[in-house]
């Protein structure tokens, strides 16, 4: 079974974070449930496939035998603590589907070689009610204010786009399998001449608001679990999870887009926004945004032993109004991602994040190694300077911990805080960044305290206060022999 080596791993890296402890001032930086491996409960229904993928699409002929009904009569009717599986039959190992609910208790199981594919028709995705705007599904919002940063409090129109799935006011709902469900974003949508993502590229040069589904959104669903599942091509976030008190993606495979010719925009990984204890652990994420991006509002959070490949890193923000807390990232490899340690908001969104710890962490070709700033622009990368909006939402970053971090090739950092009334604090201990020149450090209004085993980076060049801490001796490398894996 696949990634099962990194599963022998798994509760010694869990125990590890409650055993050993952190640093004083970080403790608790972690979730605080005891989190061990999911397992599959036993299936009160089964469905077979009524329809053949070919190259891993759905025929035209296909595009609107929909599955809906079928499956959501099956979840809707399992009892708490078993499955609904969707199995293949002979060359049927497909389903194609509208919107799903996930009920609590229940677990939605895709067999390995099954795909659930999205319908790539807007209107069964669409919003409706009547409060609700229609005909925006699919659509760019042309009427928005085409500037950057947006009006904070601006009125939203109400209606847009459903998810391919939702957990909503649930407990325990999961999805589970070897299997593959893929938004197929990639798709011109029925009735329009453009799919999702080029949607959404069109809509960035102005700044556009546009309306597009995503793959998985929860709301108010304690014990959500996502284990084994191969995430594919969702139109914009993958897995984006509020107001949950308990969230666990296991052994999580994302790949979007699954063909590199095409262009992913805004397709984030895994979104946690006002939440708490959450573990993110041995995934392996490649996208066209943020590989997981936390959110405002999240606190308790472990992401272990996970494999970053395409994607913006492993990132905090831009949302940081209500704050995020005590984060442990531990054994991250980062393999060709834009920024590596990313913690990214401005005036217009930020607030406190505080108790972050980040170590054992090996990168490779990754353009920013570090970049922790309040001078977010919306893009993929921050600039160096403070691009002086207005705002009163106030980024403050304090007690940042980064500890036996490598990348085996250089780039630039940042190290970032607004005004002197806000110093950015981090401390840095056995930070290795080969080949880094002193042009490359960058920052302002920042403390910079060395642990034991220092850093390589150069600060001088720039006015940031370089604290020797507890001794500030380079200490050798932390090592990345084998760390660096292909794709799973």
């Amino acid at each position: 079974m696949r990634f099962m080596a990194e599963l022998g791993r798994s509760w010694i890296a869990i125990a590890a974070v409650t055993v050993f402890g952190l640093s004083a001032g970080t403790t608790r930086a972690q979730d605080t449930r005891t989190v061990t491996e999911p397992k599959i409960p036993a299936v009160c229904v089964q469905l077979t496939a009524e329809l053949q993928s070919v190259g891993d699409k759905v025929s035209e002929a296909d595009e609107r035998n929909l599955d809906t009904v079928r499956i959501q009569s099956a979840l809707d009717g399992c009892k708490p603590g078993m499955a609904v599986e969707l199995k293949g039959s002979g060359k049927k190992n497909a389903f194609l589907t509208g919107p799903l609910e996930l009920r609590s208790g229940v677990t939605l199981l895709i067999d390995a070689g099954v795909t659930l594919f999205g319908s790539r028709d807007p209107e069964v995705y669409a919003m409706t009610g009547p409060e609700m705007t229609a005909g925006l599904c699919g659509t760019i919002a042309k009427a928005v204010p085409a500037v950057f940063p947006a009006p904070p409090r601006a009125a939203a129109v109400k209606g847009g786009c459903r998810p391919l799935l939702s957990a909503v006011n649930v407990k325990d709902a999961a999805v589970m399998g070897d299997g593959v469900i893929d938004g197929r974003g990639y798709a011109t949508l029925l009735g329009k001449d453009y799919s999702w993502w080029q949607m959404a590229r069109k809509a960035e040069p102005k700044n556009e608001k546009y309306y597009s589904s995503r793959l998985l959104v929860a709301n108010k669903a304690d014990g959500l679990v996502l284990y084994r599942i191969t995430l594919h091509n969702s139109p914009n976030f993958h897995v984006s999870v509020n107001g949950t008190n308990g969230f666990t993606a296991w052994g999580v495979h994302l790949v979007t887009p699954t063909d590199k010719t095409m262009d992913a925009r805004n397709t984030d990984g895994i979104d946690p926004g006002s939440s708490t204890n959450i573990t993110v652990a041995h995934s392996w994420i490649d996208n066209g945004d943020d590989n997981i991006a936390i959110k405002t509002g999240v606190s308790h959070m472990s992401v272990l032993d996970n494999h970053f490949y395409n994607g913006h890193g492993m990132s905090i923000g831009s949302e940081t109004y209500a704050g995020q807390s005590f984060l442990l990232v531990d054994g991250l490899t980062e393999d060709h991602t834009t920024s590596g340690i990313r913690i990214k908001s401005n005036v217009t969104r930020g607030g406190p994040a505080h108790d972050l710890v980040y170590r054992n962490i090996c990168m490779r070709d990754v353009k920013n190694p570090i970049a922790i700033s309040p001078y977010y622009t919306n893009q993929t990368v921050e600039p160096y300077e403070d691009p002086k909006y207005e705002g009163d939402r106030i980024p403050d970053y304090k007690r940042i911990t980064i500890q036996n971090v490598t990348s085996l090739t250089a780039g630039d950092v940042l190290i970032a805080g607004l005004n002197e009334q806000h110093r950015t604090e981090v401390t840095l201990d056995n930070v290795q960044i080969a080949g880094i020149a002193k042009a490359q450090a960058h920052g302002h209004f920042a403390t910079i305290t060395l642990g034991s085993g220092g850093t390589n980076i150069d600060f001088s060049a720039t006015d940031l206060k370089v604290v020797a801490g507890e001794g500030g001796s380079p200490a050798a490398a932390y090592a990345c022999d084998g760390k660096f894996l292909p794709m799973r």
